[in-house]
């Protein structure tokens, strides 16, 4: 009997760094319908997404070139970031 062929896993690039990760390592922000930004555990949420590496120096690299701004189509206010940043830091596996 014939064995099924690997899944492919999915990759996604990295906002911050521009590497290319499983999707599965990365942490999806995500831009609502609405408008609210947030991470997004489940990487399933509605709305337009990024992905970062699950660390604070990806996150200030996106931040400082503006690509995570320009990702999700939206400006990013301060205070977001520092929330962000602050989420990131709680969810590490």
């Amino acid at each position: 009997m014939a064995e099924k062929p690997a899944r492919k896993i999915p990759e996604r690039r990295c906002t911050g760094c521009g590497g290319h990760f499983p999707k599965n390592t990365l942490v999806r922000i995500v831009r609502s319908p609405d408008g609210n930004i947030a991470l997004d555990p489940t990487g399933r949420a509605a709305g337009r997404g990024a992905y970062l590496c699950r660390s604070a120096a990806c996150l200030k690299k996106a931040r400082k070139s503006g690509r995570l701004a320009q990702n999700l189509d939206t400006p990013i206010p301060d205070v977001l970031y520092e929330r962000l940043e602050g989420e990131l830091r709680d969810s590490k596996p």
